[in-house]
C-alpha cells in the first residue's frame, strides 16, 4: 500500500497545479505508447481513442474558446485514457499565414525595414525566426490547462511532413481533375494584399448612402437616359452595363438600347436581368462584373466586358480618366459624386444602411476584385462528404446542424486556395514561357515542362501560396505520416471525434471531411462535436475592443485551472453558446475548496487501528455493513449517470452529477453519517475502520469519476490518499470507476431515512423555523427501518437539526405539529410556539404533497389497468408497479390524516 501523505490545511490551486504538473512532466503519460500506460490490462483489446487537436494560430495566446475545447478533449481523453484504451491526443499549431505575416510586418516596420526591402527569401528566413521564438508558447499555455496531449507527437503545419503532404494532396488532387487555375471574383483586402476567405471577414453595419445617377442614353442630353441607384459610386468608371428587372414595365421600352457611363464615354446596354430587385432604389442598376460578385454573373449571362478599375491598394488604376486615376477609392468616391453633381447627374443621395465586410486583421473593408487563381472543385468532394453524414458513418452533435451542413455542401461552390502572401506553403505549380503548367509532388520542383518538355531552370514556379485552410484541411492525417503509410496512421485514423467550435464547421471541417474521403478513401472522424461560444454577462460575444474578454491566464492565476475547466463545462451544451459569469466561476473555486477540506477530513479521521494492506473495495463495503452497501449503491449510480452522459457528450449533466455526488451525497450525508461511527471509542475497532476505509474508498472512486474534468486537484488529492500496491503511480493512469456488484436496485433503509432528513428541512423552511433551532421529532417507522434508524440517530439530529428524536412504532393521530411524510416513514415536527402562519404554511405544504402523490396515484393504477403493459411486462417489473401503488395509497391516508 502506497503511503499516504498530509494535505494542506488550506486549498492553494497554484501550489496544487504547479506539484502536480511537475509530476506530469516527468513522465510520458500522454503518450498511448508511454512507460505509464502501455502496461494497462486489456488495452490491446479495446479500440483506441483518437483526437487530433485543432492546431491554434502560431502566433496566438490563449483565448476563452482555447480553454473551453482544450478542457472538453482533455476530458474525453483522461476518461478514454483511464477506460483502458490506447488514448492519443495529437498536438499541433498552424501557421497561420495572414496573421502571422500581420504581425511580422509590424514587427519589421518597428525595426526600420519592410517586407519589401528584405525580399522574399530574407522575410521567410526572419519569419521562421519568429517562429521558433513562438510557436511553443500556446501549447504552453495549453499545459498550464492541464493538456494531457502527447506532447512528442507535437506537429507544424509548415514542418516537413506537413509540406510533403501539401504537395502530394494538391497533384493528387490535380491529376484528378479536381484542381484547376482560373479567373474569379475574390475577396481582396487592399491592406494585406492578399485574397482572403469568408472566415476572415467581418460584416459590419455602417452607416451609407444611396446614390441616383442619371446615365444618358446615346446620342441623347443630359436628361434622357435612366437613373440608376448605386451605393458605390466610385466604380462606374468600370461599368459595362445597366441592368433592370424584365418585368419592369418602366423601363421595357429601354432594354437594348445603350447608355452613357459619365467620364469614360463608354456606352454599354441595358440589359435584363432577374437578379434586379424592382423595390431597390430607381429599379436600374449599374454592372461592375470586375468589382461585384451579383454584376460579375450577370455580366458573364450577357457577355459584357470586366475591366479592371481598383488596384490592389484599392486605388483607381492608372489608366482611369483624370482626376480620378491613382486616387483611393473613398476619395475618389467624393471627387466622382462632386464632378456628377456639376454635370447635373446626380439625381439624388440618400441615407442607407450597408454592411461591408471588413478583414480581420487589417479592417480593411474587403474588394471584390477579379483575380486568376487556383482553386479545388468542391462539388464532387461535396457529395461524398454529405454521403458520409446521410449514412451515418459520420454523426454530427448536436444533430440540428446538419441542416446547415446540407445546405453549405448542396450549394457550395469552388474553393479559392491561392493566397498572395510569402509565409505559406507555395503553391506547387510551374509555368513555361508557353504558359503550360506543370504540377508536381516533388520537393525540388519538376524536371521540366510536362507539355513541351521546357528545361526546369526555364520554369516559374506560382507564387502564390496555400490558404492555410488547405493544409489543416489534411490535418487529421498529415499529422499521422501521410502520404506514407506508416503506423501511427493505420491505428490512428479515423479519429473517434472532431471537436471544435460551429462557426467553423465550413471553413475547416467540412474540409477535412472533403480531403479526407477523397484522400484516404474513408471520413476522418465518428463524430463531429461542436461547441458553442463563450460571451460574456449580456450574451455579447467578447473582444478586445469591446473590453468584455475574460483572460484565461489571469482567471488561472486567481482560481486555479480546474475551477475555470469546472465553470466551463458546467455550462456547456453541444452547440450552445455560454454566458461565463463571475458566480459561475466562484462557484466552482468553491467547490474545490469543498472537496480539499472533505479529503482533509477523511485523512485526518483515520483510526489508529487502520493499518495493514487497503482492502478491495468489495471488503470494505461488506465490513461496513449497511453504511458499506448504501455507499456502494450511490457510487454505482452516479457511475452510471456519469457514464450515460458522457457516452451522449452530456459534459455539463455529468458535470452537474459528479458535483452532487461529491457536495450532497459524500460530504453532507456520507461524512456526516460516518461521523458518528468514528467519534464513538465505543463502536468496535473493526466498524469504525471499516466504515473509515469506505470512505476513503468513496473518495478514490469520486476523484477518480472527476478526473477528467478537474485534472490537478484530483491527481493531487489522490497522491495523498492510502492506495492499493496494484495502482498506478498517477491518477490520469487509473482505472476509470466500475459499477460495484451485486447490489439491491433498491433504495436502502438509509436513503429513506436522508429523504426524511430533506423532507424535515423543507418542512422547517416552509414554516420559517429558525435555521439553527433544535426541535423536537417524532417519527413513526416500520421495524426494518427502526433499528437502522437507531444507528443512524445522532446524524439524522445534526442533519435535520432536530433533538430530541424520537424513533417508534405509530404517530397518534392527533397531535399538534408538522406532519411530515417520506416514503415509509411518517413524522411529526413540534415547533415550539407554532404560530397560526407556519401553521398554514405547513397545511399548504401538505396539501401540495397529497395531491402530487394523488397524481402519481392515478398514473400508477392506469399503468396496471393497461393490459399491454401487465401482459408484456416481466413478472417482476409488474409486482414492483403493483407495490409502487400500495405505497402510494399508504402515503396518501398518511397525508390524509394529518391533514
Amino acid at each position: 500500500m502506497t503511503a499516504a501523505r498530509e494535505l494542506g490545511p488550506s486549498y492553494s490551486a497554484a501550489e496544487v497545479e504547479r506539484s502536480v504538473a511537475a509530476r506530469w512532466a516527468a513522465t510520458d503519460y500522454g503518450s498511448p505508447d508511454g512507460r505509464e500506460t502501455r502496461d494497462a490490462e486489456g488495452r490491446e483489446s479495446l479500440p483506441p481513442f483518437t483526437i487530433i487537436m485543432p492546431p491554434p494560430n502560431v502566433t496566438g495566446g490563449l483565448h476563452v474558446g482555447h480553454a473551453l475545447f482544450v478542457t472538453l478533449e482533455d476530458l474525453m481523453v483522461r476518461r478514454a485514457r483511464m477506460q483502458g484504451r490506447a488514448a492519443l491526443w495529437l498536438p499541433g499549431v498552424d501557421h497561420a499565414s495572414i496573421a502571422a505575416q500581420y504581425v511580422l510586418d509590424r514587427i519589421v516596420e518597428k525595426e526600420g525595414s519592410s517586407r519589401a526591402d528584405l525580399g522574399r527569401e530574407r522575410y521567410l528566413e526572419r519569419m521562421h525566426r519568429f517562429m521558433d521564438e513562438t510557436r511553443d508558447t500556446i501549447l504552453a499555455q495549453f499545459q498550464r490547462l492541464g493538456a494531457s496531449a502527447d506532447w512528442s507527437r507535437t506537429r507544424f503545419t509548415m514542418d516537413d511532413v506537413s509540406s510533403r503532404a501539401v504537395r502530394t494532396a494538391f497533384a493528387t488532387l490535380y491529376e484528378r481533375g479536381l484542381a484547376y487555375r482560373g479567373e474569379a471574383l475574390v475577396n481582396w483586402c487592399p491592406g494585406c494584399k492578399t485574397s482572403v476567405s469568408d472566415l476572415e471577414s467581418v460584416a459590419t453595419e455602417e452607416q451609407g448612402s444611396i446614390w441616383e445617377i442619371r446615365y444618358p442614353l446615346e446620342g441623347g442630353d443630359a436628361t434622357s437616359g435612366v437613373v440608376v441607384a448605386t451605393t458605390r459610386p466610385e466604380t462606374l468608371l468600370g461599368d459595362t452595363g445597366v441592368a433592370v428587372h424584365p418585368d419592369d414595365p418602366r423601363y421595357t421600352a429601354l432594354v437594348g438600347k445603350r447608355v452613357m457611363v459619365p467620364f469614360v464615354n463608354r456606352a454599354v446596354p441595358v440589359v435584363a436581368d432577374a437578379f434586379v430587385e424592382m423595390s431597390f432604389g430607381t429599379g436600374a442598376v449599374k454592372v461592375t462584373p470586375a468589382h461585384d460578385p451579383n454584376d460579375r454573373e450577370v455580366g458573364l449571362r450577357h457577355n459584357l466586358p470586366a475591366p479592371t478599375i481598383l488596384d490592389e491598394s484599392a486605388r483607381i488604376v492608372a489608366d482611369a480618366p483624370a482626376p480620378f486615376a491613382g486616387m483611393d477609392r473613398f476619395k475618389a468616391r467624393k471627387a466622382i459624386v462632386a464632378a456628377l453633381e456639376e454635370l447635373g447627374l446626380l439625381v439624388s443621395v440618400k441615407p442607407h444602411t450597408a454592411n461591408p465586410a471588413r478583414c480581420q486583421r487589417s479592417n480593411d473593408i474587403l474588394e471584390p476584385r477579379l483575380r486568376t487563381q487556383w482553386f479545388i472543385r468542391a462539388k464532387p468532394l461535396a457529395e461524398k462528404a454529405l454521403a458520409a453524414t446521410r449514412s451515418g458513418a459520420t454523426q454530427i452533435v448536436p444533430a440540428h446542424f446538419e441542416k446547415t451542413w446540407e445546405h453549405w455542401l448542396t450549394e457550395i461552390r469552388d474553393w479559392n486556395v491561392s493566397r498572395q502572401l510569402w509565409w505559406g506553403h507555395r503553391i506547387p505549380a510551374w509555368y513555361c514561357a508557353d504558359g503550360h503548367i506543370t504540377v508536381t509532388d516533388r520537393e525540388e520542383g519538376p524536371v521540366g515542362c510536362g507539355t513541351c518538355g521546357a528545361e526546369s531552370n526555364t520554369l516559374q514556379q506560382e507564387s502564390d501560396i496555400f490558404d492555410t485552410w488547405f493544409s489543416s484541411g489534411l490535418w487529421p492525417f498529415s499529422t499521422l505520416g501521410w502520404p506514407d503509410k506508416t503506423p501511427d496512421l493505420a491505428r490512428y485514423y479515423p479519429s473517434q471525434v472532431m471537436e471544435t467550435g460551429h462557426d467553423i464547421l465550413f471553413f475547416w471541417v467540412a474540409r477535412m471531411m472533403m480531403l479526407g474521403i477523397e484522400l484516404m478513401g474513408t471520413p476522418p472522424f465518428e463524430t463531429i462535436y461542436l461547441h458553442g461560444m463563450v460571451r460574456d454577462l449580456e450574451g455579447q460575444k467578447m473582444s478586445k475592443t469591446k473590453g468584455n474578454v475574460v483572460d484565461p491566464l489571469s482567471v488561472i492565476d486567481e482560481i486555479g485551472a480546474d475551477a475555470l475547466r469546472f465553470a466551463l463545462v458546467s455550462g456547456t451544451a453541444p452547440g450552445a453558446d455560454q454566458r461565463l459569469s463571475p458566480e459561475k466561476l466562484e462557484n466552482a473555486r468553491n467547490f474545490m475548496n469543498k472537496l480539499w477540506n472533505a479529503a482533509r477530513y477523511v485523512l485526518g479521521a483515520r483510526p489508529a487501528e487502520a493499518t495493514g494492506e487497503r482492502p478491495t473495495a468489495a471488503e470494505a463495503h461488506a465490513a461496513a455493513g449497511e453504511f458499506g452497501t448504501w455507499m456502494a449503491t450511490r457510487l454505482s449510480a452516479a457511475t452510471d449517470d456519469v457514464d450515460r452522459a458522457l457516452g451522449q457528450y452530456g459534459f455539463s449533466e455529468a458535470a452537474q452529477r459528479v458535483y452532487d455526488a461529491i457536495w450532497a451525497e459524500y460530504c453532507d450525508q456520507a461524512i456526516e453519517i460516518a461521523k458518528v461511527t468514528l467519534a464513538d471509542e465505543t463502536q468496535p475497532a473493526d466498524v469504525r475502520v471499516a466504515v473509515w476505509w469506505t470512505l476513503v474508498d468513496a473518495l478514490d472512486d469520486l476523484l477518480r469519476l472527476l478526473h477528467p474534468i478537474a485534472p490537478f486537484i484530483t491527481e493531487g488529492i489522490w497522491e495523498a490518499l492510502p492506495r492499493r500496491a496494484s495502482d498506478p503511480g498517477l491518477l490520469a493512469t487509473a482505472a476509470w470507476p466500475a459499477r460495484h456488484a451485486a447490489l439491491s436496485s433498491a433504495a436502502s433503509s438509509i436513503d429513506q431515512w436522508l429523504d426524511l432528513v430533506r423532507e424535515v428541512r423543507a418542512a422547517r423552511t416552509t414554516a420559517k423555523l429558525p435555521a439553527g433551532a433544535w426541535i423536537p421529532l417524532t417519527v413513526a417507522a416500520p421495524s426494518h427501518l427502526a433499528a437502522s434508524g437507531e444507528g443512524l440517530r445522532s446524524a439524522i439530529e445534526r442533519l435535520a437539526r432536530v433533538r430530541p428524536l424520537a424513533i417508534q412504532a405509530a404517530l397518534p393521530i392527533e397531535g399538534d405539529g408538522l406532519l411530515v411524510v417520506a416514503g415509509t416513514l411518517t413524522a411529526r415536527l413540534a415547533p415550539p410556539q407554532a404560530d397560526a402562519a407556519a401553521l398554514d404554511a405547513d397545511r399548504a405544504r401538505r396539501e401540495k404533497d397529497l395531491a402530487a402523490a394523488q397524481a402519481q396515484l392515478a398514473a400508477a393504477e392506469a399503468r396496471l389497468a393497461d393490459p399491454s403493459f401487465t401482459g408484456k411486462a416481466p413478472a417482476a417489473v409488474v409486482a414492483g408497479a403493483e407495490r409502487r401503488v400500495a405505497e402510494l395509497r399508504d402515503e396518501i391516508a398518511r397525508l390524509e390524516r394529518g391533514s
